[in-house]
């Protein structure tokens, strides 16, 4: 029994007298170079112009683009829509903090004022400020002056009754 290699032997063997043929054109093939793949392809290139070609409109793509814009519009209204409650806590939340701080300050602020005030408004400064513009304290009733709230168009009037121990 044949193997299948002996088959293609048998069948691929040269014929005797082909032999030296064969071995003679072996030798003069031996340094000759093998061909490259597809050596024996030629492409040829042609040059295309498409400049005088005008292009056809398309009305489903332009009815296309302008739904596909519209709608992408719609999507970002929609989501600022959605998204503009939480933006509008989060700047209140900002501006309660704000005035919370505006608010410790102002409260320090007429801390110091009131402790000022108080500095400046005790009995012993009060009354070294009257010895200095020489005030005088009033030691009789005459010389008080007294406005009447009567409603006859008179701002201020002095009784002169009681106007006897006033000095001018």
């Amino acid at each position: 029994m044949a193997t299948l290699a002996q088959i293609y032997d048998r069948l691929n063997s040269k014929q005797l007298e082909e032999a030296p043929q064969a071995a003679e054109a072996d030798h003069s093939e031996a340094f000759r170079l093998r061909m490259f793949p597809n050596e024996d392809v030629y492409f040829f290139v042609k040059r295309i112009d498409n400049s005088r070609i005008a292009r056809e409109a398309d009305p489903k793509a332009r009815r296309t683009a302008w739904s596909l814009i519209a709608g992408s519009c719609a999507i970002a209204v929609f989501l600022s829509g959605l998204l503009l409650p939480s933006v509008q806590g989060r700047l209140a939340g900002y501006q309660i903090e704000t005035l919370r701080q505006q608010k410790h300050q102002l409260e320090l602020e007429r801390a110091t004022l009131e402790y000022q005030e108080s500095k400046l408004v005790t009995a012993e400064r009060l009354s070294t400020l009257a010895e200095e513009q020489k005030f005088v304290n009033a030691s009789t009733p005459q010389k008080f002056i007294y406005l009447d709230a009567k409603p006859d168009g008179a701002m201020a009037r002095v009784n002169e009754t009681r106007d006897t121990g006033i000095k001018r």
